[in-house]
């Protein structure tokens, strides 16, 4: 394992990262490295860890050697608690052994998670037993992104900027596999582990960092949590959220273990550059975030997101010239019509490429769309779980799209959906994403790096459901920035 040994030219250690993490899904994993790339911080995303075994393994190392973080997307959030205790343990200790300051198993920003589905509880317990420490911080708010945390209730901003409780808001409320139907986040976690969670809220982290470090002590010492959660409403309190956080893994010495979404490195962030831990890649970040990138002529997107944004962005897509085809998803899960149902999409969409068009395969548009539940119905009678069809269509969605990527000779690609961006990534053969430019919040451009020299230098965008604005296909297209969102 590279991340074991690593040991640099003279014979010392190999500098240690500020961060590193593990996400639960593949779209919130670009979103912290996109986090990371706007605090001025060389950050890779890999999709296993790095290994030196295989064609590019020193490949792998060079790049590893030359990062301030770095992160391992996984799947986390569709996996049953069995699949976690199975899957994180070997992540962590992996984690753990590249010695960063701070180990991030980083969650969605709406919390959303059951305990049977994601667990964030069971990934807390997980995290625990691995990697010690006083308590686990808790940070699910992110400003940034429309994520509001306050006294332990979630809130988040829905397409169009209206904030909503979690529990009424219009998608997450609604989700097809974790719907979440209570704002406490203390409440959503005692469902899922019987660890102790305590909360600082907004009026603790009031005032100066010391004040908010003297109550959190007092919290500590008077409730002996296992877990903290930390509220999160705008910058100035994230910031000190961040001081607090930053101050425990410095006291802590060997690695603390933090659960949050990208609202941690963006607190962190603060906390860096008031003690001047930040490194730099030596690269200016903000001059290129502002430099557009170069349009593409064809962009290809796949989408298994099921979220009324992104039916939306289809929608316009369309209208802006786009060629959607809808995905035969009850041929591809049955063996006996998957080869030719596979062979009849991967024509058609190349046909339209060929005609100079942007392609957009879905497989649904927005939650109220038929086919969810007929799709279900028959997974059901497979004896398979609804939560299997990101796994089943991702990786059909991920061969297809690597051969029209070749057949096409396409340079830029958008994957719509958190659990099928994982899974249509590795089907494309790609081991580690660099962030090369913002687009829109929690969406960044990105650099894949793989052993496939036809594939090696794509492009790729990774967007949640709810990500983007109506005309973000669009955006995509033309490598535009924030300020033409």
């Amino acid at each position: 394992m590279i991340l074991r040994d690593r040991i640099d030219e003279g014979g010392g250690r190999a500098k240690r990262p500020l961060i590193a993490y593990y996400g639960d899904d593949f779209t919130g994993s670009t979103d912290v490295l996109e986090a990371l790339f706007r605090q001025g911080l060389r950050t890779a995303l890999f999709l296993d860890p790095p290994d030196e075994d295989g064609p590019s393994g020193s490949a792998r190392h060079e790049l590893l050697d030359g990062l301030d973080a770095f992160g391992i997307a996984g799947v986390g959030r569709s996996l049953s608690p069995e699949e976690m205790e199975r899957e994180l343990p070997p992540i962590f200790e992996s984690l753990k052994q590249a010695g960063p300051a701070i180990v991030h198993y980083k969650i969605c920003s709406t919390f959303d998670s059951s305990p049977g589905t994601g667990s964030i509880g069971k990934a807390a317990e997980l995290g625990r037993s691995i990697f010690g420490g006083r308590f686990v911080p808790v940070l699910a708010g992110v400003p940034y992104l429309g994520r509001y945390t306050v006294f332990g209730h979630h809130f988040a901003a829905a397409p169009g900027g209206e904030v909503f409780r979690l529990d009424r808001h219009p998608t997450m409320s609604r989700h097809p596999i974790t719907p979440m139907d209570e704002s406490d986040l203390r409440k959503q976690l005692a469902r899922q582990t019987s660890l102790k969670s305590s909360l600082l809220d907004i009026v603790a982290l009031d005032g100066t960092a010391a004040e908010a470090g003297e109550r959190l002590e007092r919290v500590v010492s008077g409730e002996e949590p296992d877990v903290v959660l930390f509220d999160a409403l705008d910058e100035r309190r994230l910031a000190v959220a961040g001081e607090l956080i930053w101050q425990e893994a410095r006291k802590k010495g060997d690695g603390l273990f933090a659960i949050g979404s990208s609202g941690i490195e963006y607190a962190l962030g603060a906390a860096w550059r008031a003690s001047g831990e930040r490194t730099s890649s030596g690269l200016d970040q903000e001059e290129k975030k502002q430099r557009p990138a170069k349009p593409v002529d064809r962009l290809l997107v796949v989408s298994g997101s099921c979220s009324p944004a992104t039916a939306r962005q289809i929608a316009e897509a369309e209208a802006d010239g786009f060629a959607p085809i809808r995905v035969p998803t009850l041929e591809l899960i049955r063996p006996e019509w998957a080869e030719e149902a596979r062979a009849r999409l991967l024509a058609e969409a190349k046909e339209r490429l060929d005609e100079g068009r942007s392609v957009i395969l879905y497989s649904a548009s927005g939650p109220d769309d038929p086919s969810i539940g007929t799709l279900r119905q028959a997974l059901a009678e497979q004896g398979r779980r609804p939560e299997d069809s990101s796994r089943l269509l991702g990786t059909e969605l991920g061969g297809l799209a690597r051969s029209l990527a070749v057949q096409a000779g396409l340079t830029r690609i958008l994957i719509a959906g958190g659990d099928t961006s994982g899974y249509v990534t590795r089907a494309l053969g790609v081991y580690a994403l660099e962030c090369l430019r913002t687009l829109a919040p929690g969406a960044p451009l990105c650099r894949a790096y793989s052993d496939d020299a036809e594939l090696d230098g794509i492009e790729l965008v990774l967007k949640g459901g709810q990500v983007g604005g109506e005309r973000f296909f669009d955006l995509v297209k033309r490598g535009g920035g924030v300020a033409d969102e």
